[in-house]
């Protein structure tokens, strides 16, 4: 009698792992048949976008025997410089921007023995000027310059308001380069393109450009000033869409 009971609870429990696996199929399927009907492509712009910004960043550079020695040294070049861009270029205390400051020992290696040279001071800064007036940003660095600074690296950037336009412009343009390879591949198969499934953004590639690299000294100051005439620049942009294909 009991290995009756026992052949009983055993069918049954057989029976409801077969309904619930039955079940299971009828609404989610075979394994991978979500995929089965879909198209997953990828698109992708490039657009030009003109820079509206020339950015100069100032570097501040000192080393001393102490910290508060190697400071005050670069105090004085940086009152010098900001003194001298306010009064001969209009430029508001706001308009020059610490990008970093770091004090830190400096040290040496010559065979394995090392050697302390005293504290580094440097001060990173950054000032940026219209596009449209590349002059104005030739004066900058040759104040930089006289001031007793280097000027580290010249960039042509776009404002924020730019870099909302146009990265709205490339995603746009990026879908739309995905349709039409999704429209592409379901004529080809003899269906059509349907709901969309998902979507994801790969990139939206802007960084600023280099016009210029370091400048240390007035002698190449004629070099910058040809270097630094902004023109179009590339903005590139991708997304993965899937489609249903009906």
């Amino acid at each position: 009698m009991e290995r009756n009971n026992s052949i009983i609870i055993t069918s049954i429990i057989s029976g409801v792992i077969l309904i619930v696996a039955l079940g299971f199929l009828l609404a989610f399927g075979p394994a991978g048949s979500s995929t089965q009907n879909t198209v997953n492509v990828q698109g992708t712009a490039t657009i030009k976008a003109m820079p509206d910004l020339i950015g100069v960043y100032i570097n501040i550079e000192n080393l001393a025997k102490t910290s508060a020695e190697a400071n005050d040294q670069n105090a004085i070049i940086l009152n010098k410089l900001i003194d001298s861009l306010v009064k001969e270029e209009g430029l508001s205390r706001e308009e020059i921007v610490t990008e970093s400051f770091n004090i830190y020992q400096d040290y040496s290696y010559n065979n394995g023995v090392r050697k302390d040279n005293g504290y580094r001071a440097v001060h990173m800064l950054s000032v940026k000027i219209d596009a449209k007036d590349s002059e104005k940003a030739s004066r900058v660095i040759a104040i930089a310059l006289d001031s007793g600074a280097s000027v580290s690296n010249i960039n042509f950037e776009l404002t924020q308001e730019s870099q909302n336009k146009y990265k709205a412009e490339a995603m746009k343009q990026a879908s739309e380069d995905a349709r039409i390879k999704a429209d592409a591949v379901a004529e080809g198969l003899g269906k059509k393109v349907g709901k969309l499934v998902s979507v994801s953004v790969n990139d939206f590639g802007y960084y600023p450009w280099m016009a210029y690299g370091a400048v240390a000294d007035t002698s190449t100051l004629k070099q910058v000033e040809s270097s630094i005439q902004p023109g179009d620049q590339d903005i590139f942009a991708s997304v993965s869409v899937v489609f249903k294909l009906e």
